[in-house]
C-alpha cells in the first residue's frame, strides 16, 4: 500500500479528492483525514466578492469551526467534494454560505497553501456583487465589506486566517485587485 494513501475505510465525514499540484485526482480521503495533519493535498474553492465600491466581502468564521474559529476569511470558501467539478463546488459554496445564485465567476489563480494541519490546492475566483448577501447563520458568524487598505492594515495581526492572508498577498501579486478596479470602471 502507498504510504500516502489513506485507509480504505471511511471515517466520519465527507469524502474529498486528493490531487497532485496540477489538480489531477490521485485518490480520495475523508475530511477528517485531510485535516488530521496528513498534509494530503486536496482542492478548495475561494470566491472573492467585491461590491461596486471596490470593497471585498469577508466572512467571519464561527467559533464551532474546526479550523481557524473566530477569524475573518475569504468571502466564500469550501472543499470540493470527491467527484464534484470545481465550478459546481464554487456555486454550491456560494449559495450555502452567502445565498448567491446569480454571479459570474472569473478564475484568477490556482495555488497550494499549507497550514499546520492541512495542505490545500486553492482555486481562486472573483466576482462583483450588486445585490444583498445573506450569510448563513450556522456556516458563518456574519460578514462585511472591507476596504482593501483596511485589510492591508490588519495583515499579520491575528485578525484573518493565515490562508486568507497568504491568498490575499498572492492574489494581489497576481493582479486580482487591479482586475476588480477595471471591472468596476466598465
Amino acid at each position: 500500500m502507498d504510504e500516502r494513501a489513506p485507509s480504505s475505510l471511511p471515517s466520519a465525514g465527507e469524502w474529498l479528492p486528493l490531487v497532485d499540484e496540477s489538480g489531477e485526482v490521485v485518490g480520495k480521503a475523508t475530511r477528517r483525514e485531510c485535516h488530521g495533519g496528513t498534509k494530503w493535498l486536496h482542492p478548495v474553492v475561494n470566491l472573492h466578492v467585491f461590491n461596486p465600491a471596490g470593497e471585498l466581502y469577508l466572512q467571519k468564521r464561527p467559533m464551532h469551526k474546526d479550523v481557524q474559529p473566530g477569524k475573518w476569511d475569504t468571502s466564500v470558501g469550501g472543499h470540493v467534494d470527491y467527484g464534484e467539478a470545481v465550478e459546481t463546488a464554487l456555486r454550491r459554496e456560494a449559495f450555502e454560505e452567502l445565498g448567491l445564485t446569480r454571479f459570474t465567476p472569473v478564475f484568477i489563480a490556482r495555488y497550494a497553501v499549507e497550514s499546520v494541519i492541512e495542505k490545500e490546492l486553492v482555486y481562486a475566483f472573483t466576482t462583483i456583487c450588486n445585490g444583498r448577501l445573506h450569510p448563513h447563520p450556522v456556516e458563518l458568524d456574519g460578514g462585511r465589506f472591507w476596504r482593501l487598505r483596511d485589510i492591508e492594515a490588519h495583515l499579520g495581526k491575528g485578525v484573518f486566517t493565515p490562508n486568507f492572508e497568504h491568498g490575499f498577498r498572492r492574489l494581489g501579486e497576481a493582479g486580482l485587485f487591479s482586475y476588480s478596479r477595471r471591472a468596476l470602471r466598465s
